[in-house]
């Protein structure tokens, strides 16, 4: 036998097990689901909360807004609106905000490997994320800017008011980055 001559044909590949394609999908989805369902939860608590306060205190036109005392000298309920950031930062770049948070959840979505996302704790600290960054870009998309509405007051510091999709986010942060100092150096595994 010369080595110019065709040895034996290959033999055909063994095909896959067919494994129902929505099956595979819920499955994908499903090793999801705590992220999916804090989201959710972020995200109707903060629309809730905010049709409440808008009933409750209209949007002032004009003028200082008005307010609800709960807690004297510490806390009020009432209706602000903030084109900005956190703290105001950026304040009247509503839109630029926005597309910020579309990125941001297409960033997520994109690296959601790489950021660890099949990990409980990583998954509710995402959930808090995502749904207070969808709270308030629904804020932004319909009313353009977003409804704050908690104000807390310490002497004579008044912090920046906020909302339930704030809380979130800066919850969400917390978590992973508290979660992220605490994982062992790959190797000290």
């Amino acid at each position: 036998m010369t080595s110019d001559s065709p040895g034996p044909a290959p033999a055909p590949p063994t095909p896959a097990p067919a494994v129902a394609p929505d099956r595979t999908r819920i499955g994908r989805v499903m090793a999801y689901r705590w992220l999916l369902l804090i989201a959710v939860g972020v995200l109707v608590l903060d629309r809730i909360t905010k049709a409440w306060i808008c009933t409750c205190l209209p949007y002032p036109t004009y003028g200082p807004p008005r307010h609800i005392v709960v807690i004297e000298d510490f806390f009020n309920l009432v209706n602000v609106g903030n084109t900005g950031a956190a703290w105001s930062l950026f304040s009247g770049r509503s839109t630029a905000l926005a597309m910020l948070a579309v990125a941001t959840l297409i960033a997520i979505y994109a690296w959601r490997r790489q950021l660890g996302l099949r990990v409980w704790i990583v998954q509710i600290s995402f959930g808090l994320l995502c749904g207070g960054i969808l709270g308030n870009l629904l804020d932004r998309i319909f009313y353009h800017h977003v409804i704050d509405f908690l104000d807390f007051h310490f002497g004579s510091y008044i912090y920046p008011t906020f909302n339930v999709a704030d809380s979130g986010i800066c919850v969400g942060v917390g978590i992973y980055l508290l979660h992220s100092l605490r994982q062992p150096e790959p190797h000290q595994e």
